[in-house]
């Protein structure tokens, strides 16, 4: 019989594994250095690193743009940096496909991550120079893939099979991520416009450095890695295994209609805010990342009453099932590609900072019927001898979104922004009714994975 990958028995805290504590807290640092970063990388592209007098000087940049342009044609600066940005957020979320299979296969769980901590270490303080800021983003990749499926994966090896605490401690986990992704575009946003970027950046990278501060000190917490067996020795996958894994990719292929949407928002969003939003407050000038921060907030404000929803509709036997979920996520984050749709026609120029902030309330309150949802789906129906990797194939679709939302953000410049962000509800409300179309294979397959 194999050895388990359960935690050490009897350190609960406050009702949960102890060991969710530190997890919780290597992903906040994580999240604090990564949606530091990214809220950071379109402003700081467009309006410092590819201007004459900096972009000369980054290693690589001109052969790397000569490689992108043969794909998409001869782009302007402002549409290569919305591609850049889409090419690196997308491959982000795709090296956790092999970050799990690293940890799984090769190293465990535990060493990867922990390479994972160095290298985004390395990446950030790399983005404080014009120079290596192709190496940056390759290092922070690199890194994001290690750490990311490992890290989920660990949460949910701490509960026993059956623990109705992973539900709520998978929430909890998500709010450690939140709060540091609300952080961060404050601090480093401030930082960026009171101080230079590059000083921005650096923060970021202590940031992670202090999450494998954490990581590190609550080893005896953690759960241990499972035997790394040769190759003959493994099992291989029964059938059902299979068609499971083949369903949850094709569920991962439609997910990329949510991230297409979601992926603007760290992206074009920033210059459609700079192009018309009013961010003046009693004559001070806010920082355009700082709206990125709340996106990390408001999930936290809407989780609540959400819990309580789902669980008032479980009383009454009406509980969305996980897929049912999701694509209510996508219909109320399509909702809120209209919300953007509407601003100029409503109020010309400027749009009031106030109805950026419903936008921000409005398609948070998707991405809590979403991303969560989507996570738990892949750790309960994933054969366990591939759940670190299969968690991170589902973060493939934020590769698939992130990449076409770069190519469709060159569309903002020739596009009036109303019929720029209608396309993108389009998209959206489309994934809404392939998930639906899913439904029933995918409660086919939770039933068989929960049968064991």
């Amino acid at each position: 019989m194999p050895a388990t990958t359960a935690a050490p028995p009897a350190r609960d805290l406050f009702g949960q594994p102890r060991g969710l504590a530190w997890l919780s807290g290597t992903q906040f640092w994580e999240a604090f250095s990564l949606y530091g970063m990214q809220a950071l990388l379109t402003l700081y592209m467009v309006g410092q690193l590819l201007t004459p007098g900096h972009v000369e000087n980054v290693i690589g940049l001109a052969g790397f743009r000569a490689a992108v342009e043969s794909l998409t044609g001869p782009l302007s600066t402002q549409a290569f940096a919305v591609q850049l940005f889409g090419l690196w957020a997308g491959l982000a979320r795709f090296t956790p496909v092999f970050g799990g299979l690293i940890g799984d296969r090769l190293l465990g769980r535990r060493r990867t991550i922990m390479l994972g901590c160095l290298l985004m270490t390395a990446g950030h303080f790399c983005m404080a120079f014009d120079a290596s800021f192709l190496v940056a983003l390759l290092l922070l990749m690199l890194g994001t893939g290690c750490a990311n499926s490992n890290l989920f994966s660990q949460v949910g090896a701490i509960y026993p099979p059956g623990d109705r605490r992973r539900d709520d401690g998978l929430q909890l986990y998500y709010l450690a991520l939140n709060c540091g992704a609300f952080v961060a575009p404050i601090v480093c946003g401030w930082l960026g416009q009171e101080l230079g970027w590059h000083q921005a950046f650096a923060v970021a990278g202590l940031g992670m450095l202090a999450g494998l501060l954490v990581y590190a000190a609550g080893a005896r917490d953690l759960p241990a890695d499972p035997p790394r067996v040769a190759k003959a020795a493994r099992v291989a996958l029964q059938p059902w295994e299979w068609r499971a894994v083949r369903l949850l990719l094709l569920v991962m292929l439609v997910q990329a209609a949510f991230w297409v949407a979601q992926s603007q928002v760290w992206n074009v969003y920033n210059l459609w805010v700079r192009d018309h939003v009013e961010m003046a407050v009693l004559g001070w000038q806010v920082p355009i990342p700082w709206l990125q921060a709340l996106d990390a907030i408001a999930p936290g404000l809407l989780l609540p009453p959400t819990l309580w929803l789902w669980r008032r509709q479980a009383a009454l036997a009406r509980e969305p099932d996980a897929i049912t979920k999701m694509a209510i996520g996508c219909l109320i984050f399509g909702t809120g590609m209209v919300w953007l749709a509407a601003a100029t026609p409503i109020f010309g120029a400027r749009v009031p900072l106030l109805w950026a902030v419903g936008f921000h309330l409005l398609s948070n309150w998707g991405w809590v019927f979403f991303t969560p949802i989507a996570v738990g789906l892949f750790a309960r129906a994933a054969p366990k001898s591939l759940n670190a990797m299969m968690i991170g194939v589902n973060s493939t679709a934020v590769f698939v979104g992130a990449t076409v939302s770069g190519r469709i953000g060159g569309l903002y410049e020739s596009w009036s922004d109303s019929a720029f962000w209608l396309l993108h509800a389009g998209i959206i409300g489309g994934g809404a009714l392939l998930l639906l179309a899913l439904r029933p294979a995918v409660r086919g397959m939770l039933v068989r994975a929960e049968a064991g």
